[in-house]
């Protein structure tokens, strides 16, 4: 972990960028796999699983005895576990549902807004050295609250063929029964373009590797919507001398464990506080299955010592961080100082892993600073807003001249006249 003391503000521009990779040179690649499903569909899926994931399939789909004998495989406390996070994932996005108001913007004209599910979703689920259904939870929980009536899941597979039985036990779980045993750029091709086995869909859910990133960006060119603009996992803690530095470590290095392109961020305005928190990350990391990744990621990753706590909030902000968590005693201060983060986390009893797995919060974030502009997934991701309005004789008559004048204004004669031949009829009744 690279250690600054008091940087100067006309530095830390160059601070938070994060350590990525330049992607472009993917391009082609992903784009002759792109070009391959679309024009040979399902071929080109077994074809592609047998190059990249070393899988001769059978079948690309996921038949109903394997799901059925998943769950067999999932041991008992996991799915109590499951179950739990479920029905808190749901009791959260179901309070983000928006009831129709209808308002009278002057008499006569009435206006509202309807919420109307995304018919056709496609959702990503990695399952390679870390099998993700807690993502499939955060995906399929709203998509099934919004009402989209077709819901594809894909999956890479196994070296045998089969699919992790955690994701399997939770797709069921969710009533999503078209599985598609697919990774990589290729399988965000299929829900793009359609195959055979695979249903074109409108919108692409989930994370990814560097490929799946790039092919997500790229079909979405073609019309195709994505969910955001994702990369690399980072957290940033803020953390002051009441923070336990066993627990700072402990979350830094829940993010760095993600992989190697992580970035972890500790600002705080104590070099003793830094100095202890580097010693626990030593100690945590040494026992740590996926240390070799977490070692790496901190090697591009930063403690800073900052001047004062609103040093710390106004570099947060400009870092935007995907997670941030708030490690200092009296939190409640610096809340609506918060413009620009994914996910927060409050207090010394709040890890970030609560939000991965469990407390109800959706896990899939804007990163790379993209949480200046966006929101993480919600129930609205995966509708629509649909506007409406209805104009009464009356109405017509209030505001025709408003817009007759504007219309004129901008040199639209036909906008003006569709509004003219109306008020001429009413006119003479």
């Amino acid at each position: 972990m690279r250690k600054i003391i008091n940087p100067a503000p006309d530095t830390w521009a160059a601070l938070v960028k994060r350590p990525t990779k330049n992607l472009t040179e993917l391009e082609p690649g992903i784009l002759e796999t792109l070009r391959l499903v679309e024009e040979q569909g399902d071929a080109a899926l077994l074809q592609l699983a047998q190059k990249y994931d070393g899988v001769q399939l059978q079948s690309l789909l996921a038949t109903g005895v394997e799901i059925e004998a998943a769950e067999a495989k999932v041991s008992q406390e996991l799915k109590e576990a499951i179950l739990q996070a479920y029905s808190n994932i749901q009791l959260f996005h179901t309070q983000q549902a928006e009831p129709v108001r209808q308002v009278e913007t002057m008499s006569g004209v009435s206006c509202w807004r309807k919420s109307v599910a995304i018919e056709k979703v496609g959702l990503y689920i990695p399952g390679g050295t870390a099998p993700l259904f807690s993502t499939l939870l955060m995906l399929g929980v709203p998509a099934r609250i919004a009402g989209c009536r077709e819901v594809i899941l894909c999956t890479p597979p196994a070296k045998d063929g089969s699919i992790h039985p955690a994701i399997l036990y939770t797709a069921s779980l969710l009533g999503i029964t078209h599985i598609v045993k697919a990774g990589g750029a290729q399988a965000i091709a299929a829900m793009a373009f359609g195959t055979e086995s695979v249903p074109a869909v409108y919108k692409i859910f989930g994370p990814g590797n560097q490929y799946v990133t790039v092919a997500k960006q790229l079909v979405s060119k073609t019309g195709v919507a994505i969910d955001l603009p994702a990369g690399p996992s980072e957290v940033l803690v803020m953390a002051d001398e009441s923070a336990n530095p066993a627990f700072v470590a402990a979350d830094l290095l829940s993010q760095a464990e993600h992989g190697a392109d992580s970035q972890v961020v500790l600002l705080t305005t104590s070099e003793e506080v830094l100095q202890q928190v580097e010693q626990e990350l030593e100690a945590q990391l040494s026992v740590l299955p996926r240390r070799e990744f977490a070692a790496q990621a901190l090697k591009n990753s930063l403690g800073i010592i900052l001047g004062s706590r609103q040093e710390m909030l106004e570099f947060s902000n400009l870092y935007a961080p995907e997670h941030l968590i708030l490690s200092i005693s009296d939190f409640e201060v610096l809340l609506d100082g918060i413009t620009n983060a994914g996910s927060v986390f409050l207090g010394h009893y709040s890890p970030e892993s609560a939000g991965d797995y469990a407390s109800g919060t959706n896990h899939t974030l804007p990163t790379n600073g993209n949480a200046r502009a966006y929101s993480g997934v919600s129930l609205d991701s995966f509708v629509k807003k649909i506007t409406f309005q209805y104009i009464t004789r009356e109405g017509l008559q209030n505001i025709g001249k408003t817009i007759e004048t504007m219309a004129e204004a901008e040199g639209l004669e036909a906008h003006k006249n569709a509004v003219s031949i109306r008020l001429k009829e009413l006119n003479r009744v």
